[in-house]
């Protein structure tokens, strides 16, 4: 059995992906997805010392980040 996935418009999207934004280019940590209703929970990244709130938002508001490299 698999987890869910997004393969509509980002199919590498899955949980503990990092992803930006479409309105900003902050780092957000995808913590959990429903694409039967085209929503998903992120947090920023990297977590604050407090820890980060997480939010919903519609998937098409996101979109994979670029592997970092070193």
């Amino acid at each position: 059995m698999t987890g869910p996935t997004f393969t509509t418009a980002a199919p590498a999207l899955h949980q503990g992906a990092c992803v930006h934004l479409d309105s900003d280019e902050q780092l957000y940590q995808v913590i959990g997805i429903d694409d039967h209703h085209d929503r998903c929970w992120l947090r920023r990244w990297p977590l604050a010392r407090q820890g980060s709130e997480v939010f919903e938002i519609s998937l098409q508001q996101v979109r994979p980040a670029r592997p970092h490299r070193s």
